[in-house]
């Protein structure tokens, strides 16, 4: 992940620390060499680390804490200089440009550095922990009528990798909330992992603690296949039978491209799952026509299809699945006043979304790769069916 953005991240370090030394520091009567020295090894010490970080073979350090603690830094150190310095020159521009002595820009810059390092902290810890339960009902002519009142709860991704020991109540209150609802099923729409299933161990009884009436359903999202370690094919293999049998063994019934009736009486409906049908560089395994093999036209479907750039891609034009159940958006983990970066990438990133009478509800997740929230919290969806 830093090796990316390697070289945005080193000029984000060094420019600020540049800046503010020749506009401000030099400019004091006495700036001993000792003082210059403390002034640059914070920043020195954050290049090194940026460096070290970029050599990682994989996507991200086998420590998920040694990422946390770069990115807190990041957050609280260099992101607010960069916010002060890039304030602070604006501000000396104007007043170049307008012949005025008062660089206004500098106060600025302070309200807001401090304001972002509030942010992070904030983000970091109170946002991350908070959990919200959104309640939707979807109503349908299709729906048999034996499930009217039939409660779905869904959830996704967790990035269980994340939580470590810090963030591990997190997670348990998020399944003990799940177990609150008394669902008839539970579906996780992918995501489990962030980049191996050797992350989940810590955490096989919580997610093995998960109850509904009809069982847990599960799908795969692109952090559950391999495309985050540099490995051979044969242990990226070994990986994601891993996770199925992880999944298994928590008493989840995870669907790569089936289906699963669902009876009462007389009346059924239909739990398909697909593989991740993503747009690069993100996996495209989904195959909706070996989803539905077997499924009849008036069957009431619910797909499960962790990507929601899918439903109009894939689900809504090449089957006729009345309900689809995503995730992967996070809803960029920030909304401002409902806004959110999602949007950018996203038509659909978070909440419930209609095409006629089919429908597409997005859930933010409940973690995500990296520990901060702000504005978007965890969420636990719960949907009750109604029969049109």
């Amino acid at each position: 992940m830093i090796a990316r953005i390697f070289i945005y991240l080193l000029l984000f370090i060094t420019l600020p620390d540049l800046y503010l030394d020749r506009r401000f520091l030099r400019r004091r009567t006495r700036y001993l060499w000792w003082q210059r020295v403390l002034w640059w090894l914070p920043g020195a010490f954050m290049f090194v680390y940026t460096i070290v970080l970029a050599t990682s073979r994989n996507f991200a350090p086998d420590s998920m804490l040694v990422l946390d603690i770069y990115l807190l830094l990041m957050g609280v150190m260099v992101a607010p200089k960069f916010i002060f310095a890039t304030c602070s020159f604006l501000g000396w521009a104007h007043c170049r440009y307008h012949h005025t002595r008062n660089n206004w820009g500098n106060l600025a810059g302070l309200t807001f550095a401090v304001t972002a390092v509030g942010i992070v902290i904030y983000g970091c810890t109170i946002g991350f922990s908070k959990l919200e339960i959104r309640h939707e009902e979807y109503a349908s002519p299709d729906l048999p009528a034996a499930f009217d009142g039939y409660k779905i709860v869904q959830f996704s991704d967790a990035h269980v990798g994340t939580y470590g020991s810090s963030h591990a109540s997190v997670l348990k209150k998020a399944i003990d909330s799940i177990n609150a609802q008394n669902a008839d099923i539970v579906v996780f729409t992918g995501d489990l992992q962030n980049m191996a299933p050797k992350e989940l161990h810590p955490f096989t009884p919580v997610l093995s603690s998960i109850r509904a009436k009809d069982g847990i359903f599960s799908v795969l999202g692109n952090h559950d296949y391999s495309g985050y370690i540099k490995a051979s094919d044969a242990e990226k293999a070994a990986n994601e039978r891993e996770l199925a049998d992880l999944e298994q063994q928590f008493g989840w019934d995870l669907l790569k491209n089936s289906s699963r009736i669902i009876r009462r009486g007389n009346d059924s409906i239909v739990i398909a799952g697909m593989e991740n049908d993503g747009r690069p560089p993100f996996p495209r395994k989904g195959d909706i026509k070996k989803t539905l093999a077997g499924i009849k036209r008036e069957a009431f479907v619910v797909m499960l299809q962790h990507d929601p750039s899918s439903w109009r891609r894939t689900i809504l034009p090449q089957s006729h699945a009345q309900l689809t159940l995503g995730g992967h958006t996070h809803a960029g983990q920030m909304k401002i006043f409902g806004w959110s970066p999602a949007a950018l990438s996203y038509d659909e990133w978070g909440g419930m979304y209609y095409e006629g009478q089919r429908a597409l509800n997005v859930s933010t997740g409940v973690g995500g790769f990296i520990p901060f929230r702000l504005g978007a919290s965890n969420e636990i969806v719960v949907i009750t069916l109604r029969k049109k």
